[in-house]
C-alpha cells in the first residue's frame, strides 16, 4: 500500500508584545503566518494603531510533513 504524504502549509508561529493605541501592555500574543509581513498584518488588523515592542520566532514543535497514517492516529487518540 503506498503511503500518502500530507503537506500542510508551512506557519510559523510569532510571539508579540505591544503597546495598545491605550498605552496597556499586551504580551505573549501569539499569531501564526507564512511570513512576518503576513504575521504582522493580522495583527495590526486586531490592534489597530499599536506599537511592537517585541517580536519572537517559535519553531514549529512538529514536522510539517504527515502521513495519512499519522493524521488518523492522531485523531483516534482524542488529542
Amino acid at each position: 500500500m503506498e503511503k500518502i504524504i500530507m503537506h500542510a502549509p508551512l506557519m510559523t508561529k510569532y510571539v508579540y508584545q505591544i503597546r495598545s493605541r491605550n498605552g496597556a501592555i499586551v504580551d505573549n500574543l501569539q499569531i501564526y503566518g507564512r511570513t512576518e509581513e503576513e504575521a504582522k498584518k493580522k495583527l495590526q488588523q486586531m490592534y489597530r494603531n499599536c506599537e511592537i515592542l517585541d517580536t519572537r520566532v517559535v519553531s514549529p514543535e512538529r514536522p510539517a510533513n504527515s502521513s495519512y497514517e499519522e493524521v488518523l492516529t492522531l485523531i483516534a487518540s482524542g488529542r
